[in-house]
């Protein structure tokens, strides 16, 4: 490899450092070339790849993708997986392939800035795929939302029903009848002990005017 290739090879290592969203480290000895497509094959339905990797070249990657960590797990041979996309999926491939051909040693990684040691992968591989969560997440968040619009509908349609009872009734309009309040304002005048009072005719009135003045000639003579 001349230094046009290394540069090279280089840039295209710094890149998916940078692109990745997790990286996993193995001691690949043993694994055969059908092997190896196989499991870049299943990696690809995560959005990952893998990478035999030079560890010197690797290491000047790393600096330059500001992942320094990374060389510290970059001796013997080393392949890399660079996840792009579901990091669980990805590490439930690389652990599903490694139980039946039993030739990959997991030396660590990196998910984000948190560092992956064997029982953290163990851990991540058990997970479901994250379609799966999303449909989960989903589904969880709906539930609650569906009880709480369907008991406002039911809240809504009854308080619906008692106001068309109410207003068939004529207790929402605001009027009342003439002859009960006259009949109720008698009673109270009653129930006051007022005595009603008359007006007497205008013929008697006049008589009983005449009376009164006739006896008061007769007493002045």
């Amino acid at each position: 490899m001349n230094r046009e290739e290394k540069a090279q090879a280089i840039e295209e290592i710094a890149a998916e450092i940078d692109a990745a969203e997790a990286i996993f480290a193995v001691d690949y000895r043993g694994i055969s070339v059908p092997q190896a497509a196989e499991l870049r094959a299943k990696l690809r339905q995560a959005d990952a790849s893998f990478r035999v990797v030079k560890n010197r070249l690797t290491k000047i990657a790393a600096e330059k993708a500001g992942r320094e960590g990374l060389s510290e797990l970059l001796h013997g041979p080393t392949a890399l997986t660079f996840v792009r996309g579901d990091t669980a999926m990805a590490a439930k491939a690389i652990t599903n392939f490694n139980k039946e051909h039993e030739v990959l040693t997991y030396r660590g990684g990196f998910m984000g800035e948190t560092s992956l040691d064997e029982e953290r992968f163990k851990a991540i591989a058990k997970l479901p795929a994250r379609d799966v969560l999303n449909g989960q997440f989903a589904g969880v968040v709906a539930s609650p939302l569906t009880g709480l619009v369907r008991g406002l509908g039911s809240m809504i349609q009854g308080l619906a029903l008692q106001l068309g009872q109410i207003a068939e009734k004529g207790l929402v309009t605001g009027e009342s009848p003439a002859g009960p309040v006259a009949e109720e304002d008698s009673s109270s005048s009653q129930a006051a002990g007022e005595e009603p009072t008359s007006t007497p005719p205008a013929g008697e009135a006049e008589d009983a005017q005449t009376s009164e003045t006739d006896d008061a000639q007769k007493e002045e003579e």
